[in-house]
């Protein structure tokens, strides 16, 4: 009997980590990542014509952070790579998320308080020294798509550098399906507080920084944090760092304070790279209208997003509004997409779909050159003046 008893345990024990561990990511991912349901969006032939040549970038979306083969169409989630073969994306952002606060919210979050990220690490099996150091969390995701470009080169390509950028768009060009995938990080405690570990996500691959997240951390003060200050010493030492290895620098959830700062410390095109307009859909999560002006002023873009919380409509036309929005407030030249897909957002099309924003706005009467900047080349261009040769 008490055989059978301890055989018994065994298989729930079993079951249950293979719950654990082989299903609950999944649907704590489809829970998170929500996707409203829709048919499908009409595409006029004109607007599909403009979206088959033109070039197309998005600054953001945190799918390392699943537990999924990016190579493989999933269907769950809003980006993979055959996903951005369909829709005609040239290079996507791929933002390492390294921490995330219990009761994340726009408004006010402790650095203090339970981490989400390492629940969800240990669940996905990310290696033991990922789970409480955030720089081996960042390594591990950009291990992650290292791997898929080793797998497959012809579709993917890590853009370390001006010549791989230029080398994606040659190859696109040409006809190849080739996709870029630039690493970026989302907040700067991923150097956990150490300079040298800037050197260790570089070498990995990564030429994007954010520079805070939901809370504040050892570089300043975030948007959503307890306080609205500015960058720390540590802070100015990594911005100053940041501006000599030719990486792009993001203002996403800095604080006010943080963002002038950082604008006086340089004169490099500055991001922010998924947002919405303050003065179209005023939440706090928006930078007020000046400061977008100002972080155009740098030569750089405003990235929208494709989430209700900071388009206050989520729909294509609803975002075509909020792009239009960002076009009249600081030029269409400083206007780029920054999608947030796979961010614990919900949506209501996923980046297959992109054709269907090309239409809505075309039908928000943007000319086809101020379409194919926003869609795009006004990215491009930020990331050939910034990265390295």
């Amino acid at each position: 009997m008490i055989k059978w008893i301890g055989r018994g345990l065994g298989l729930v024990i079993v079951a249950g980590a293979a719950f654990f561990f082989g299903v609950l990511p999944g649907i704590v991912e489809k829970g998170q990542n929500g996707m409203v349901e829709h048919a499908p969006y009409p595409v006029s032939a004109e607007a599909q014509a403009l979206h088959d040549r033109i070039v197309i970038g998005d600054l953001h979306a945190d799918s390392l952070l699943w537990n999924r083969d990016l190579l493989k169409r999933g269907d769950r989630g809003h980006v993979d790579f055959p996903r951005l073969r369909e829709g005609n994306v040239a290079v996507q952002v791929f933002t390492a998320v390294t921490k995330s606060p219990a009761g994340q919210n726009y408004d006010h979050n402790s650095a203090d308080a339970r981490d989400n990220i390492t629940l969800l690490a240990i669940g996905e099996l990310w290696p033991v020294k990922s789970w409480k150091d955030l720089t081996e969390r960042g390594l591990y995701m950009a291990k992650r798509m290292q791997g898929y470009e080793a797998e497959a080169p012809d579709q993917v390509r890590i853009i370390r550098a001006k010549s791989d950028l230029d080398a994606v768009l040659t190859a696109r060009a040409e006809g190849h399906p080739l996709t870029g995938a630039l690493l970026g990080a989302e907040g700067g405690h991923i150097l956990e507080g150490d300079l040298a570990n800037l050197d260790r996500i570089y070498d990995a691959g990564y030429r994007l920084m954010g520079l805070t997240h939901f809370f504040d951390n050892a570089l300043g003060g975030s948007l959503h944090g307890e306080d609205d200050t500015g960058l720390t010493d540590f802070g100015r030492a990594v911005v100053q760092e940041l501006i000599g290895k030719q990486m792009v620098i993001d203002l996403a959830h800095a604080s006010p304070k943080m963002a002038h700062e950082v604008i006086e410390m340089t004169d490099q095109p500055l991001v922010l790279s998924h947002t919405g307009i303050h003065s179209h859909c005023p939440v706090k999560r928006n930078f007020e209208d000046d400061l977008m002006q100002q972080i155009a002023a740098t030569g750089g873009v405003i990235g929208i997003g494709y989430w209700a919380d900071v388009t206050c409509d989520a729909s294509p036309a609803g975002v075509a509004k909020t792009i239009k929005a960002a076009v009249d407030l600081v030029g269409a030249d400083h206007v780029a997409l920054g999608s947030d897909y796979d961010g614990s957002v919900t949506v209501e099309f996923d980046t297959s779909e992109l054709a269907a924003l090309t239409q809505a706005l075309m039908d928000q009467g943007l000319t086809e050159d101020q379409i194919a900047g926003v869609m795009g080349g006004n990215m491009m261009r930020v990331l050939g003046a910034v990265l390295p040769e």
